[in-house]
């Protein structure tokens, strides 16, 4: 079967180049260290101290490391002369030595330990930040696919990259206290020897960070076929997806596209992959040709006598871990810059704009004046044509209100508004006389109760599953028990082994899978966790069951909400001819309104559509 995977999305040309300059995408440094700071101070402070610890340890090794051996030197010559060679001056410097060899190995265990325990607070942290920031944004952010792009990069590469640029920037500050501590015993060979050691690691470095540059663009570039691959992966190995997957034999198709995918994102990986490693193994190489270069040089002084052996033994050893210190001072200079940069997508996801917090307003002047739509209009975002269009609406409380409406004709729209999921381009709507915008929104949240058609089925526990429709009671089992009686589910409770106890769905252990007519009883007691409710909303929850069985709940909705503003969404005119109030909508607007008995005798759309359904059951 030949891959469609190049048909997910047009093909956008090369990937963009970051267009920040080289210093200016440090700004986020200064961010991450306090990000770093505020999780643990004291842990912090402690890293920063052993870093200090060892920066300097290498250096001094290295000198007494040149003492021993020109004690050494000495002693053969004494012994020599004398017969008797001095061995307390070695003992005393080989001991010394030891201790700075014991001291260095317990403070990278230090950074070590440091550095793990707060990889694994910070990274909390940061996943905290990315989710408590998806928890403020509206449902329209959501339903928009550049502000997914955001949230994919955050959360696929950003929420590490804060301990990274941390580790790194501690690691530059260790090598270049060992470089200077480098420098000033270099500097007592010649002046030449410190600045050989500083340029030979330009080149590669300069490579690094435009292949950094590269990498980063390549990521932003790839964001939009990253999700079709995680999703793909979704409707592969997700249960609720594998029974179509296997009817229609959609696994070879959905495999091919994912494969596509990742063929084309290979190609592009493999070809920067092979320009970073070619050149940063030719440009390395000039720092290897120094590093011999200096061996010599300090060889030749050793031989012209102008150094001790035990001299020429620690400025080969300067050299070398000099050229290690700037290789590494330079890479951690060149991996900020690139933490930085992948950095500027968690910011970018976290500085999305949050929405404006409108009211403060936990009560209306008119109590009794139930909900009104005035002039309401409404188009998506990005849509060319207005989902409702002067929408006029009264609804007083001990009504119920009825929707009726082919799909797509703005049913579910209004109801969003009314929750304030969603805000009118135009036209407002009040609530007890106050404009939705002026109500407190959890006051405004806590007097509805809506159940969608699209409703969640948590992996939770069966009582857990009622108990989100109130979070204040989410674990109160009285609360669950007066709710599943109500949404008519309370016999369901008594046949599972655990009862309220019973895990659902089939991700855990021992978990419990519910048909379609069972999770709907579950959704319809969530509408009866907000005791405080006086507005329920049904919107074709009980899409799955027959009609029979829907006529009896809705007949007991409506007993139990009596004094209440009930409004239910239903293709099945047998149930909704109960409510005191329908409405018919079509391409977002009001196009008959009435009880069951005036649409009827009105002979228009309602009527044609009650007896074509009644038709059916005869």
């Amino acid at each position: 079967m030949a891959s469609t995977a190049p048909k997910l999305r047009a093909e956008q040309g090369p990937p963009p180049q970051a267009g920040d300059g080289f210093f200016s995408v440090f700004r986020y440094s200064r961010r991450a260290l306090a990000l770093v700071w505020s999780t643990n101070p004291g842990l912090t402070a402690v890293l920063a101290v052993l870093t200090l610890i060892a920066g300097l340890l290498p250096a001094a090794m290295a000198w007494v490391g040149a003492l021993i051996i020109d004690a050494v030197v000495a002693a053969t010559a004494a012994a020599a002369s004398s017969g008797t060679p001095e061995m307390a001056q070695i003992f005393k410097l080989v001991a010394l030595e030891a201790a700075i060899v014991a001291f260095l190995a317990g403070a990278q265990r230090g950074l070590s330990l440091c550095k793990a325990l707060l990889r694994a607070q910070l990274g909390q942290r940061v996943n905290m930040m990315i989710l408590e920031k998806a928890v403020r944004l509206e449902l329209a952010q959501f339903e928009d696919s550049e502000f997914y792009d955001k949230l994919t990069r955050a959360r696929r590469e950003a929420s590490s990259r804060p301990l990274s640029l941390v580790n790194r920037t501690f690691g530059l500050a260790q090598n270049l206290i060992s470089l200077v501590s480098y420098g000033v015993l270099l500097v007592q060979f010649s002046w030449w020897a410190v600045l050989v050691l500083l340029l030979a690691g330009l080149p590669a470095f300069v490579a690094e960070t435009r292949f950094s540059n590269d990498a980063f663009a390549l990521f932003r570039w790839r964001s939009p076929d990253t999700r079709m691959q995680i999703y793909l992966e979704t409707v592969l190995a997700r249960e609720d997806n594998v029974k179509e997957v296997k009817l229609f034999s959609l696994g070879r198709l959905l495999l091919d596209r994912y494969r596509g995918i990742f063929k084309r994102l290979y190609a592009r990986d493999r070809a920067l992959a092979i320009r970073r490693d070619g050149w940063g193994f030719v440009l390395g190489l000039l720092g290897t040709v120094a590093l011999y270069g200096a061996y010599a040089w300090v060889t030749i002084a050793a031989v012209a006598a102008r150094i001790t052996l035990g001299q020429m033994t620690m400025y080969v050893m300067l050299f070398r871990q000099g050229q290690a210190a700037v290789t590494a001072s330079l890479s951690a200079i060149s991996g900020m810059y690139e933490d930085n940069l992948y950095l500027s997508t968690l910011y970018e996801y976290l500085e999305t704009p949050d929405p404006a917090q409108l009211g403060t307003l936990t009560a209306g002047p008119r109590p009794q004046d139930g909900i009104r739509f005035e002039g309401v209009c409404f188009t998506y975002p990005g849509a060319r044509r207005p989902a409702l269009q002067q929408v006029d609406l009264h609804i007083r409380p001990g009504q119920s209100l009825a929707i009726v409406g082919e799909n797509g004709s703005g049913k579910t729209t209004l109801i969003k508004l009314l929750t304030r999921l969603y805000r009118p381009t135009s036209g407002r709507i009040l609530l007890d006389g106050l404009p939705l915008n002026d109500w407190e929104e959890d006051a405004l949240r806590e007097r509805i109760g809506v159940i969608f058609q699209d409703f969640s089925r948590y992996q939770f526990t069966l009582g857990e599953n009622i108990g989100v429709g109130d979070v204040t009671h989410f674990e109160d089992e009285q609360r669950w028990r007066e709710a599943a009686l109500k949404g008519m589910a309370d016999e369901l409770v008594d046949e599972l082994p655990a009862g309220f106890a019973t895990q659902l769905g089939k991700w855990f252990k021992d978990g419990t899978e519910l048909s379609g007519g069972q999770w709907q009883k579950i959704a319809l007691a969530r509408a009866f966790m907000r005791t405080r409710a006086d507005i329920l909303v049904l919107d074709e929850p009980t899409a799955a069951m027959d009609a029979g069985a829907e006529a009896t709940i809705f007949e007991h909705f409506r007993q139990l909400t009596r004094n209440r503003i009930a409004i239910l969404i239903s293709h099945r005119f047998s149930t909704v001819r109960m409510a005191s109030q329908i409405i018919v909508m079509e391409a977002g607007q009001i196009i008959e309104r009435g009880s069951h008995a005036e649409l009827m005798a009105l002979d228009g759309r309602y009527a044609r559509l009650f007896s074509l359904q009644a038709e059916g059951y005869r």
